[in-house]
């Protein structure tokens, strides 16, 4: 009786595992489909297409470290294989690497001249490239801007804060169109070249900068008092109340927007709470009381009104705290941050907000944040919101006993509470240090530390868990950044807690969320899980850049 090769019995074993790996995918299971592809490769691990897929399952998964590696050995083993360019390119795009991306997509449009698609993709790739070298052009450093929010006084803004367009910002709008002209009849390079000198003659001439960030507000004098015909939720002097913040919330249930003149006013008086903070934040929960904690919200404002519904609104009795990524990706983001900080103007004690790697420039231009702002509010919004975003503390210790913190741990032992503390956090996250790896660093389940599977930060053991804890006195390390299929995940042997609190992420993962309630004295973790609630039909990454959209 003739016997199988066993190479060709591995390789239908192989193709047999891709298949099922497929599956999993479409289903949006794709932990399950990579741990699939994985078995594939163990078994025929010169297949270019398991590595190409796998990485496609890590980006879904916002692993993008990984997804880039996947590819770039699927590359190795066929250079002719278009998709391992296109799956690389793709990661590089998430990450806001666009000049790696366009290499990667001219090199797609190589191998496939005629693909539409292809086509399609590298020239908005290229639109992004040129994009980020113009700002690079026109950039102004960071010791000479000015401080937008020093700039507003919302007392004196009324009912049109863009409604008045100082010749300023028409000067530079005037060198914008100029930029389009040059590149249409120069060509890129020389466009830049020529407009960056037109800009800093502009900007020379006027004494100002390209960020409108003078001593010049940028409202109208005419504009005092909100229009007689606006029935919206309004703040009566400076103290937001909780009859407001209910009317607030309840308008933007109905999808309706907030004036600019109360945003302004939120958002200004939350940078002042913020700005008196220090970056590790004492967390003091008296005997008898609760205190919860939520993961990532980002921009899913139904599941966050869902979470107030079950757990109560915030208040001095009833605190909470948010650790992180606001925002991005869902597209309410506006109506969470303007909620969050609403409440934590209503009552300080009632509202903790930690930051998170997507509350930061970066991440905002690309997923939809920055977007949602200039729709809904204004271009000043953006930048104003950036400020603030640099001011939300790094971490919060409860009781002495649990660490909260949006990403994770660090690549060195030895960090102290006090080394947390004395970090300068009011700037953009730097891609390396204490600070970076605060917000983006995540679990594994080796011992030890390894690579991060996202391309930023690490990844820790229960080993570095352990003794980060034992050096600083502490019980319990309470972090979020990660989906997981129940909303939680309990890792390093009971010492490390991830919370997520975005059910169905994206409109598409099919996850649940949770919260983590915890009562004092004994601070033990009572997670409450729930799923995602209706919405209105207002797509995830709405106003995410043309390019991402192509991949979502």
């Amino acid at each position: 009786m003739p016997t199988m090769d066993p190479a060709n019995s591995k390789s239908s074993s192989a193709e047999e595992l891709k298949t099922l790996a497929n599956e999993a995918f479409k289903a949006h299971k794709y932990s399950q489909a990579i741990d699939l592809y994985t078995q594939a490769i163990e078994l025929n691990g010169e297949n270019a297409v398991y590595w190409a897929n796998r990485a496609l399952a890590h980006t879904k998964l916002e692993e993008y470290g990984s997804a880039i590696q996947d590819a770039t050995k699927a590359i190795e083993i066929d250079p002719k294989y278009s998709k391992g360019y296109y799956r690389r390119g793709a990661a590089y795009l998430a990450m806001g690497k666009f000049k790696d991306a366009l290499k990667d997509f001219q090199q797609v449009k190589k191998l496939c001249p005629n693909d539409p698609d292809a086509t399609k993709k590298l020239k908005e790739c290229e639109k992004a490239v040129m994009k980020l070298k113009f700002e690079e052009a026109i950039s102004v450093p960071e010791s000479a801007r000015h401080s937008v929010a020093d700039s507003i006084d919302y007392h004196a803004i009324g009912t049109g804060p863009d409604s008045y367009f100082p010749p300023k910002l028409t000067a530079v709008a005037v060198a914008v169109v100029l930029l389009a002209v040059l590149v249409v009849y120069v060509g890129n390079k020389a466009a830049i070249v020529v407009t960056a000198a037109t800009m800093a003659a502009i900007l020379v001439f006027l004494g100002t900068s390209w960020w409108g960030c003078s001593n010049d507000h940028v409202f109208s004098k005419n504009d005092l008092d909100v229009e007689p015909e606006y029935a919206g939720a309004r703040i009566e002097g400076d103290v937001v109340t909780l009859e407001f913040v209910k009317k607030m919330m309840d308008e933007f249930k109905k999808q309706k927007c907030l004036h600019k003149r109360y945003a302004f006013q939120i958002v200004l008086q939350t940078r002042e709470m913020l700005r008196s903070m220090p970056s590790l934040v004492d967390i003091s929960v008296p005997e008898g009381k609760h205190f919860t904690v939520c993961g990532d919200v980002h921009g899913q404002f139904y599941d966050l009104l869902n979470i107030f519904e079950l757990n109560g609104l915030p208040s001095e009795d009833n605190p909470y705290l948010f650790n992180g990524d606001f925002v991005d990706r869902g597209s309410f983001s506006v109506e969470v941050i303007l909620t969050l900080f609403a409440f934590k103007c209503m009552c300080p004690t009632a509202m903790y907000l930690s930051r998170g790697n997507h509350e930061s420039k970066s991440m905002n231009k690309i997923y939809g944040f920055e977007g949602e702002v200039r729709s809904k509010l204004s271009e000043t919004f953006v930048e104003l919101f950036a400020e603030v975003f640099c001011c939300l503390p790094l971490a919060h210790v409860i009781n002495s006993k649990v660490f909260v913190v949006h990403g994770g741990l660090f690549s060195v032992d030895g960090v102290k509470l006090s080394d947390i503390r004395a970090i300068d956090r009011f700037r953009e996250p730097p891609e390396e240090g204490l600070m970076c790896e605060l917000l983006w660093s995540d679990p594994q389940p080796q011992l030890g530390r390894g690579p991060s599977k996202r391309g930023v930060g690490l990844s820790f053991g229960a080993d570095v868990t352990k003794k980060f804890l034992q050096d600083n006195n502490l019980d319990l390390v309470v972090r979020s950044h990660e989906v997981k299929d129940e909303g939680y995940e309990i890792e390093h042997d009971g010492k490390l807690i991830t919370v997520f609190s975005a059910p169905n992420y994206c409109d598409q993962m099919g996850n649940k969320g949770a919260f983590i309630r915890f009562e004092a004295p004994s601070l033990k973790p009572n997670i409450v899980t729930f799923s995602a609630v209706p919405h209105p039909d207002v797509k995830p990454m709405a106003y995410a850049n043309n390019f991402l959209r192509m991949f979502s």
